[in-house]
């Protein structure tokens, strides 16, 4: 029979200390309320304590997507687990959250394709489910502990980024569930945004701590709008012709929940009416690699998806990564 990839359960987790504009308002000495507010789209976010680290994070939204599924850690085949901010640089996070879990009979790998993460991930996932009958529990994670990296005093950055985590069971399913998807780069963008120190392009040693700019997440360049504005859409039309099947067939949308300004053009310039999409940027702030699982499971949580929906997830991040998929939602 022909496999697909199902989401059979979702969960996500996010820190219990919030920050609020007002209170971000008052450490950089300016209002940055209305701003981050109405364009941005964030009233506020969920910041780690000091002993939190992203496997904690990880480890917390896959326990709930496993009792979401129904599905024990011992029966998991496979985790793999996007972030670009890993509990350590080696080894994977994924592994330090299958030893948390339990999941003694599941194979691990950590992604990093920054805010694309999760999508390229998921991707990824559903093709072993499909192509290998060995796996039929995967569990996908998108973690993201960013508040870490942040220079709050930079106001470009302290404003957006956040923590957080979401997760996905995948099982295999003779009717479609991951139906297409597609993966972009333009890495003409590497160095346009990131935390550039820490690798061996730029190992931390007390001059770059000295100065406090590199091993601390900065736009260093700024990313021409149409990135997203163009390359969403273009995305997706490409995720959609690859399923043979139009715009108007799609009943909800999911994005990058990076700026809220960004969504809304995005979404008229395509004539999506605003019902067909969900966000969660305005109580948890941008949690990148983690934002597409987050806001999924929100949205399901809020009914605002049903068994039949044909839903797309679309989203990008440094590097440039892009990713989207085309998703029928089962039962």
């Amino acid at each position: 029979m022909q496999r697909y990839a199902q989401i059979v359960g979702t969960g996500s987790y996010v820190p219990e200390k919030v920050l609020t504009n007002d209170e971000l308002s008052q450490m950089l000495g300016e209002d940055i309320h209305e701003f981050v507010s109405q364009t941005v789209g964030i009233y506020e976010r969920h910041i780690t304590r000091e002993d939190e680290d992203t496997a904690d994070l990880a480890t917390e939204a896959a326990k709930r997507a496993l009792e979401d599924a129904g599905v024990s850690a011992e029966q998991l085949d496979l985790i793999v687990l996007a972030t670009d901010t890993p509990a350590y640089i080696s080894p994977a996070t994924s592994v330090v959250v299958q030893h948390r879990l339990g999941a003694k009979n599941a194979g691990t790998f950590d992604i990093n394709c920054a805010c694309a993460g999760f999508v390229t991930a998921l991707d990824a996932a559903s093709k072993y489910v499909t192509a290998d009958h060995s796996y039929n529990n995967v569990l996908v994670i998108g973690a993201y502990n960013m508040s870490k990296y942040i220079d709050w005093k930079d106001k470009k950055t302290c404003t957006i980024f956040a923590d957080g985590a979401g997760a996905v069971l995948l099982k295999p399913s003779e009717k479609p569930g991951l139906i297409a998807s597609k993966l972009v780069a333009d890495g003409q963008y590497h160095n346009f945004m990131g935390i550039l120190a820490g690798g061996t392009h730029m190992p931390i040693d007390e001059s770059v701590l000295k100065e406090g700019r590199y091993n601390r997440v900065r736009f260093l360049q700024r990313y021409p709008p149409e990135v997203n504005i163009e390359g969403w859409p273009k995305i997706i039309l490409d995720v959609l012709a690859k399923a043979g099947m139009g715009l108007e067939e799609v009943d909800f949308f999911l994005f990058t929940q990076v700026n809220l300004s960004t969504i809304k053009i995005v979404m008229q310039n395509m004539g999506i009416v605003p019902s067909k999409t969900h966000t969660v940027m305005q109580k948890w702030g941008y949690t990148g690699s983690a934002c597409i699982p987050m806001v999924l499971d929100d949205a399901l949580r809020e009914g605002k998806i049903k068994a039949g929906d044909n839903v797309v997830i679309c989203a990008s991040g440094g590097g440039l990564n892009m990713a989207s998929a085309l998703i029928r939602w089962g039962a």
